[in-house]
């Protein structure tokens, strides 16, 4: 079965999500990452915050005109989303929500993929097809949360490179979570990480086919 989820804090950034369904920063080979479709896309009525004393966001469903800008990303497997359910831990709930994906005014313009598109102005995107997708909702408190909004350019700037790795003293923010998940299960679902069988196929140098992708997720 294949997923589709809107990411709006960390998972925006490809290495972070690279990461954790995949234990590299990096897809291991180019027919990897081209299982991925990814676009910059809007949610309505739900409002981004820091969470306190950490560098991940939130994000809560609010009776107002606020949105947040984030991903949109398709042909996620059920063994990328078991991943990724085990690295945002209990204080999200995965929900369905209906985001609209962001297209440029201006056709010429460059697009930043899997990076929110975050290089261009609110008022430079227009709204185009509603997507259903799945998220990540705090469920841990409110009362955790500040009312300042996350930044993700900060983020990518300031300490993205010391969450996937690269610096002495790196963070684990879940990753190892995730890691011994799958070591200790071996990728029970068949699917893209280290053990799964579309990995093997594409190490032997085969390309899945959509049968083969349903049989292994």
């Amino acid at each position: 079965m294949s997923h589709t989820a809107f990411f709006y804090g960390t998972l925006m950034a490809p290495p972070v999500l690279h990461r954790v369904i995949w234990a590299s920063q990096t897809p291991p080979t180019p027919a990897h990452a081209s299982l991925l479709h990814i676009r910059p896309a809007i949610l309505h009525a739900h409002q981004r915050h820091k969470v306190k004393h950490a560098e991940y966001p939130a994000i809560l469903p609010v009776d107002t005109t606020s949105s947040v800008r984030g991903t949109l990303v398709e042909g996620l497997t059920d063994g990328d989303i078991w991943r990724l359910d085990i690295f945002e831990g209990s204080e999200y709930q995965r929900k369905r929500v209906k985001v609209k994906v962001l297209q440029p005014k201006d056709k010429g313009m460059g697009e930043e993929e899997g990076m929110g598109d975050l290089s261009q102005k609110e008022e430079d995107n227009v709204e185009g097809d509603e997507v259903e997708a799945e998220t990540y909702i705090w469920i841990a408190g409110a009362q955790r949360l500040e009312a300042e909004e996350w930044d993700f350019a900060e983020f990518v700037r300031e300490k993205m490179r010391r969450w996937v790795g690269g610096e002495a003293g790196e963070t684990d923010e879940g990753f190892q979570e995730v890691d011994d998940a799958v070591a200790a299960l071996q990728d029970p679902t068949g699917g893209r990480g280290t053990n799964g069988s579309i990995s093997r196929q594409l190490n032997e140098g085969g390309k899945p086919e959509s049968e083969n992708l349903k049989s292994a997720v």
